[in-house]
């Protein structure tokens, strides 16, 4: 159990610092590449960026409870 959490951990890690960096910033991101270019008329930002912006979450969300769950078995041990 514990060295899948760390190796989850890992994994999401990596995938918060990916998402982190497709999201656009003021001179444009990777996001651009995928489709993320393309301005709506109706919303602020695209679809793109909507559900780039809840996979980082959704990841992120996964990479706090995983940090909980490795600082709780260390607290109280396995």
């Amino acid at each position: 159990m514990e060295s899948g959490l760390q190796i989850l951990l890992i994994i999401t890690s990596l995938l918060v610092i990916v998402l982190v960096l497709l999201h656009r910033a003021k001179g444009g991101g990777l996001s651009t590449l995928f489709g993320g270019g393309v301005q709506s008329s109706l919303s602020g930002s695209t679809v793109v960026e909507k559900n780039l912006d809840r996979l980082t979450l959704f990841v992120t969300g996964i990479w706090v409870v995983t940090i909980v769950g490795i600082g709780l078995q260390i607290k109280y041990g396995a």
